[in-house]
């Protein structure tokens, strides 16, 4: 069975920066991790091939950086790894990332299962793991809390929604994205980390994956960002002096005058 994973590298901070001129969030110079949604999916993937065998392959987009996020994974237990960086990608919205990944996927041929977080951090779309269904033509299953069998080309899971659980079965080859519930991602062992060091990143660029160049990043793009900001938050307050009745009447005055009362 051939499990892929798709993780994102995104900015250790909630203290972001937005290039004024581009709208686009700045990644040079600020310390990345993994997606936190995508350790999930990372353990489950790895969960899968320890239950039904096969392997499990890493893919990411992003700039020569995002390296660490791939070899993070392979300390998790992934057993390979592909980074899609070219300049051509930059500026890529979900659907120019998700058609990317799609053409990296593609390019490894046969592939059961893929496995996705439920969004990301720095976009919280949920948008690029449905997408890739669809262009490669699959069927996916999201908000995925459970799997409970794969057998005979089928997958049995159970996923969240709003106020309930629904049991589904999917014939492979599948897409899915998990949510937290779904498990505990694992310590990376000190060999997993070892072999992480060592591991070799294929790197894949514009012209390894075949794909219309016309859908890779701005171009391929049709969302925009006209505007970005920080939320001001503004507090203002008034102190009341006086005895019981005076600060019970001033209170009432004051919630008529502001329409609470």
């Amino acid at each position: 069975m051939k499990i892929v994973v798709c993780i994102k590298q995104v900015p250790d901070t909630f203290e972001v920066k937005i290039d004024p001129e581009t709208k686009r969030i700045v990644r040079e110079g600020v310390e990345s991790i993994i997606n936190p949604y995508d350790n999930y999916a990372i353990e489950e993937a790895v969960r899968i091939r320890e239950r039904f065998g096969g392997t499990v392959t890493a893919i990411s987009m992003g700039p020569p950086q995002a390296e660490k996020a791939l070899r993070d994974a392979i300390a998790m237990g992934v057993d390979d790894a592909v980074l899609l960086s070219d300049r051509q990608f930059a500026g890529s919205d979900t659907l120019a990332t998700s058609y990317i990944l799609s053409c990296g996927i593609r390019k490894m041929g046969d592939v059961d299962i893929i496995v996705c977080g439920r969004e990301t951090l720095d976009g919280s779309t949920g948008q690029v793991g449905p997408e890739i269904a669809y262009h490669l033509s699959l069927p996916y299953v999201t908000y995925v809390s459970k799997i409970s069998n794969i057998s005979e080309g089928i997958m049995e899971c159970t996923r969240l929604m709003e106020d309930h659980y629904e049991e589904l079965k999917a014939r492979l080859p599948v897409l899915i994205t998990v949510i937290k519930e779904i498990n505990q991602p694992r310590i990376p062992s000190l060999r997993g980390m070892m072999k992480a060091k060592k591991a070799q990143i294929n790197l894949w660029q514009c012209c390894n994956v075949e794909g219309e160049q016309c859908n890779y990043g701005q171009d391929g793009s049709p969302t925009r960002v006209v505007d970005v900001w920080t939320e001001q938050m503004q507090k203002s307050g008034r102190k009341v002096q006086g005895e019981t009745e005076e600060l019970a009447s001033a209170l009432m005055t004051e919630l008529k005058n502001l329409g609470v009362l």
